[in-house]
C-alpha cells in the first residue's frame, strides 16, 4: 500500500527536531517507551508525519510498520497537519440520519479534500467525528470552536467565507 502524499509539505524546524531528539533520549534505554515518544513527537509537531515516524523508528530501534502500525490504530495520532481552520463534521446517529453525510460530500467538493485532508494552502483540514454534543441542532459541523447546526447545504460556502 502506498503511503498518499500530504497536501502540505513537511516543514520541521531545528527547533522541533531538537525537541524530538530530547525526547527520545529520555525514553530510549525504557522498554516499551515508544508510545510516549509518539505522544511527545505529535506534541512538538502536532501531528506525526512520516519523516518523524522513520527518525524515531530508527532511534528507538523498532521496525518503521511498527510505529507506523501504532500510529495508524490510535486516534489521538494524526498523519497530516491540522488547518488553521479545523472543520469537523459531526457523524453521530443524531447528524448522520438528518443528512451529515449530504453536509460532508458538500465540504469535499468545496474544499477539494477528503477527511483527513487539509487543504494546499493550510487554511482547511477536514475531519468526521463520532459526536459533537449538540444533537439537537442535527446535522452539524464545528470550524475550529464555532457549531453551525440544522445545515442543508446550502450554507456551506457562505459559513466557509467567513474564514
Amino acid at each position: 500500500m502506498a503511503l498518499k502524499k500530504c497536501a502540505v509539505p513537511f516543514a520541521g524546524t531545528a527547533e522541533q527536531e531538537k525537541a524530538l531528539y530530547a525526547v527520545i533520549d529520555e525514553y530510549k534505554s525504557v522498554q516499551g517507551a515508544l508510545m510516549p515518544v509518539l505522544q511527545g513527537a505529535q506534541e512538538i509537531y502536532g501531528y506525526l508525519p512520516i519523516e518523524v515516524q522513520t527518525v524515531i523508528a530508527e532511534e528507538m530501534g523498532v521496525p518503521l510498520e511498527k510505529v507506523y502500525g501504532i500510529v495508524t490504530f490510535y486516534s489521538q495520532f494524526a498523519l497530516n497537519p491540522k488547518g488553521k481552520y479545523k472543520v469537523a463534521v459531526c457523524m453521530g446517529t443524531a447528524c448522520y440520519v438528518r443528512g451529515a453525510g449530504d453536509i460532508l460530500k458538500k465540504l469535499k467538493d468545496s474544499l477539494g479534500i477528503d477527511p483527513g485532508g487539509i487543504t494546499p494552502d493550510g487554511k482547511f483540514s477536514l475531519e468526521d467525528c463520532r459526536c459533537i454534543g449538540a444533537c439537537g441542532l442535527a446535522p452539524v459541523i464545528m470550524i475550529n470552536e464555532d457549531v453551525y447546526g440544522k445545515l442543508t447545504g446550502d450554507e456551506i460556502d457562505g459559513i466557509l467565507a467567513k474564514y
